[in-house]
């Protein structure tokens, strides 16, 4: 079955999630400048894929997946970073962790599913 609309890709939808839940995991820290790029970061990961898809081109698709990738690893660094400063519990920050590395492991295999 082929992707009518990118609301129907299993990526976005887990990155949809995934800024929910960094959204309320990050929403009462007082370092403003930590919980805005992190949220940012998080919404990128579903904005472009989104944005991709719709530019219409294979090529254009891949390239905006590559960009969500990426943002993907932005947020795993910072959460990272969250730990070692003490800003998630170590449950938040597994929990977390395990879901940006699925998401990235989705995004890899559309990727490569893309001809």
């Amino acid at each position: 079955m082929a992707i009518k609309c990118f609301e129907d890709i299993v990526a976005w939808q887990k990155a949809q999630d995934f800024s929910v839940f960094i959204y309320k995991s990050f929403g009462d820290l007082k370092d403003w400048d930590f919980r805005s790029q992190i949220c940012r970061a998080s919404v990128s990961i579903s904005n472009n894929i989104a944005e991709g898809f719709d530019r219409g081109t294979k090529p254009e698709f891949k390239r905006f997946l590559y960009i969500s990738l990426a943002s993907t690893s932005e947020v795993k660094s910072m959460l990272y970073l969250a730990k070692r400063l003490n800003y998630v519990d170590e449950i938040t920050f597994i929990t977390l962790l395990s879901q940006a590395q699925e998401i990235s492991k989705i995004t890899n295999g559309l990727i490569k599913s893309i001809a």
